[in-house]
């Protein structure tokens, strides 16, 4: 990516809530790359296998990066929502962690909320 400004202003106009999702999923997803016990031990519990975790960790920091970038807001902000989703399920019906649960369910409408915002239509809108 290439600044046309520098740098600290950009991450000014990137905008706190955006710089939080970022260094979230990135933290987040990391700890699920580099094979922190308690996410291997959650991710044993849902049963489907490690394979898993590093797809889920991947899916995460993609995110991450994505939400930084303008042209990616769009898709990251709903790759991290559709990754919020199935955790919340997941935290419901496999691993009964209720208010686990409720925050990746805020974190889901958060990341819609932000992908709403960050639409192609609302691009055009602003533009006319």
């Amino acid at each position: 990516m290439k600044f046309s400004i520098p740098i600290y202003q950009w991450l000014i106009m990137t905008g706190p809530v955006t710089l939080l999702v970022a260094v979230l999923f990135a933290a987040v997803g990391g700890a699920k790359l580099v094979g922190n016990s308690g996410m291997v031990q959650e991710f044993t519990q849902i049963g489907i296998g490690q394979w898993f975790r590093y797809l889920t960790g991947i899916l995460e920091v993609s995110g991450a990066v994505g939400v930084l970038i303008p042209q990616f807001r769009f898709p990251a902000a709903l790759l991290i929502a559709a990754v919020m989703a199935g955790a919340t399920v997941a935290n419901l019906f496999l691993l009964h962690i209720l208010a686990l649960a409720g925050l990746t369910a805020a974190l889901f409408a958060l990341l819609l909320s932000l992908a709403w915002q960050w639409r192609p239509a609302a691009k055009a809108d602003h533009q006319h």
